[in-house]
C-alpha cells in the first residue's frame, strides 16, 4: 500500500484541514509529519467549527487512527488543552491518537526563547508565531532536545532541568526578563497526561501499517515556508515539502503514492518575507475580508495578493504533485477582472523561475481574466460551473501541467466538487 501526502503549495493557510477531513474518510490512518502548534487547520461540518494545532485532521473520523509523527514538535500543554476540548464533543481522543516517541518536546522556555530571539532581531524579525517551534528544532539539530520517549525515563526530571538551565543561560545572554519557572507545573502535569496515550516507534508502526492499509500524511504550513526551498530566512524550521513526509514518519520515497497539492485561488502570507503579488490597495483589503484572512491560531491579519503561478509551479515541481486542489475560488465571485502572475521581472529580465535572492526586487507580470460574476457556493457538480471559471481552471492546468482534481467552494465539508 502507499502513503499519500497532502500539503500546502503556498505560504500556508491554504485550507489543508478541510481537505484532510474530506479525504480522511478514504484512509484508515492519518499522520502529521512536521511542524507544531503554529499550525491552525480549520474544519467545518454539521454547523460546527474546529481549529486543530497538533492533532491530525482525521480525528473526527471514527474509524481513523491519527499519528503524531517524529518530525512534529509537540507542546504538551497545548496538546493537552486541545485534546480535552475535543473530548468534550464525545471524541475518544486517547483511542484515536498515537504519538511518536522520537517527536521532540516544546518546553515553556522554548517559547520564551522564541520571544527573546524575535525581540532581539528588531525590524529584521522573521514574524514567528512565538510558539517555541524554532528553538525546539534548533535544540533538535544541535542534539540537545528532549523527545516524547524521554518522559518514560526515570531521570526525565533531571534531563528537563538540564535543558531548562541551558535555556536560562541563553535568555540571560539575550537580556530577556522573564520567569522561566512560570509554566513548569502545567508542563509536568501535561507530561503525565501524555503518558496516557500510546507512544510508538513511528518508523516501525508506519511501515507495518503500510503492508495492509493506505495512509494519508498531512503537512503543516506551506511549501514556500520550507527551511531549504522556501523564501529563506523567512521560513519555518522544518521540511514542509513532500520529502519531509519521509523523514517525518520514517518511510522510504518509494512508498509515496499520490501527492495532493493545495492552493488558494489567490495568495496570502503571514509575517515577514517576500510576497511578489501582494496588494496594498482596496483589492487586497477586499480579498482579506471576503476570505476572512485572519490567522486561525493567532488572529493576525494575513497579507493578500493575486495568485502567483510562478511560485506555484515551483512548489508543484518540488513536491512531485499528482493532484491539485484549489480552495476559495468563491471569494473571487464578484470581481470584474481576475489577475494571475505568470512570470517575474527581475533586474529588467523576465523569468519564470523563483530567484535565489530573497531580497530581490520582483515585479510580477500578470495575465488577466474576465471574472465569472456568479455565485459558486451552491455548485456541487462540475457542469454547474460558469464558462469563465472553467476557462480559468483550464489555463492553470496547462500552465502547471497537473490536473485540478478537487475544487473547494466554501468551508463546509459538503462544499466540494470532485472532478
Amino acid at each position: 500500500m502507499k502513503l499519500d501526502v497532502v500539503l500546502g503549495l503556498q505560504w500556508g493557510d491554504e485550507g489543508k484541514g478541510k481537505i484532510v477531513d474530506v479525504l480522511a474518510g478514504q484512509y484508515p490512518v492519518v499522520a502529521r509529519f512536521q511542524g507544531g502548534p503554529n499550525a491552525g487547520h480549520s474544519l467545518h461540518f454539521e454547523g460546527k467549527g474546529f481549529v486543530l494545532r497538533s492533532i491530525p485532521s482525521g480525528i473526527f473520523r471514527k474509524d481513523a487512527t491519527n499519528i503524531v509523527g517524529n518530525g512534529v514538535v509537540l507542546d504538551p500543554i497545548t496538546f493537552k488543552g486541545e485534546c480535552e476540548n475535543i473530548a468534550k464533543t464525545g471524541v475518544p481522543v486517547k483511542d484515536r491518537i498515537v504519538i511518536a516517541k522520537k517527536a521532540h518536546l516544546i518546553l515553556p522556555t522554548h517559547r520564551l526563547l522564541d520571544a527573546a530571539n524575535e525581540a532581539a532581531m528588531g525590524k529584521g524579525k522573521i514574524g514567528s508565531t512565538l510558539k517555541g517551534i524554532g528553538p525546539t528544532y534548533t535544540d533538535k539539530i544541535s542534539r540537545n532536545g528532549l523527545r516524547v520517549g524521554d518522559i518514560l525515563a526515570p531521570d526525565f526530571k533531571s534531563r528537563f532541568e538540564k535543558l531548562k538551565n541551558r535555556h536560562v543561560r541563553q535568555l540571560e545572554q539575550l537580556g530577556y526578563e522573564c520567569d522561566p519557572d512560570a509554566e513548569e507545573a502545567a508542563f509536568m502535569e501535561a507530561v503525565e497526561y501524555l503518558k496516557e496515550f500510546r507512544l510508538i516507534d513511528c518508523e516501525y508502526y508506519v511501515n507495518e501499517t503500510l503492508k495492509t492499509k493506505t495512509m494519508l500524511a498531512e503537512g503543516a504550513q506551506g511549501s514556500m515556508l520550507d527551511v531549504d526551498y522556501g523564501s529563506y530566512p523567512f521560513v519555518t524550521s522544518s521540511s514542509t515539502i513532500c520529502a519531509g513526509a519521509c523523514t517525518g514518519l520514517g518511510v522510504a520515497p518509494s512508498q509515496i503514492g499520490h501527492v495532493f497539492g493545495i492552493f488558494k485561488a489567490y495568495c496570502t502570507r503571514v509575517g515577514s518575507g517576500p510576497f511578489p503579488t501582494e496588494l496594498f490597495d482596496e483589492t487586497g483589503e477586499r480579498l482579506r475580508k471576503l476570505g476572512n484572512e485572519f490567522g486561525a491560531v493567532t488572529g493576525r491579519p494575513r497579507r493578500c495578493g493575486w495568485l502567483d503561478l510562478v511560485a506555484l509551479k515551483y512548489t508543484v515541481m518540488l513536491n512531485g504533485v499528482t493532484d491539485l486542489i484549489m480552495m476559495k475560488s468563491d471569494c473571487l465571485d464578484d470581481f470584474d477582472t481576475i489577475k494571475v502572475c505568470t512570470s517575474y521581472r527581475v533586474d529588467g529580465q523576465e523569468t519564470s523561475q523563483v530567484p535565489f535572492d530573497t531580497y530581490a526586487e520582483i515585479e510580477p507580470v500578470y495575465t488577466e481574466f474576465k471574472g465569472w460574476k456568479a455565485d459558486l457556493t451552491g455548485c456541487r457538480k462540475e457542469e454547474e460551473l460558469p464558462a469563465e471559471f472553467k476557462d480559468y481552471i483550464r489555463f492553470m492546468e496547462e500552465y502547471l501541467g497537473v490536473p485540478i482534481k478537487i475544487i473547494s467552494l466554501g468551508p463546509d465539508r459538503e462544499a466540494t466538487i470532485m472532478r
